[in-house]
């Protein structure tokens, strides 16, 4: 399911794996450790935002409907299920 806030996330990885190639490129170039971890925090970062955004919409938008439809008891068990699996990921 495409959900509005997926092009955003999918340009936060994009720049994640650019961020991830300049390591690769750094490491193999010899560059300073400093600069090279300061570039594997910012694709950390990107990509735990992305994820983060993911799950949130994720929440707000699969589950959420699912708990406050018509839906029947064992459907809303399921829901808040998922929810609880989901939020793991954090």
């Amino acid at each position: 399911m495409i959900h509005e806030s997926h092009p955003e996330i999918l340009k936060r990885l994009k720049r994640a794996l650019g961020h991830l190639q300049k390591v690769i490129n750094m490491m193999e170039e010899g560059s300073p450790c400093i600069e090279v971890a300061q570039q594997m925090h910012a694709v950390e970062k990107a990509v735990s935002s992305a994820k983060r955004t993911m799950i949130h919409d994720h929440i707000d938008h699969c589950v959420e409907s699912s708990i406050t439809d018509e839906s029947d008891l064992k459907n809303r068990k399921h829901s808040i299920m998922e929810c609880k699996n989901i939020t793991k990921f954090l």
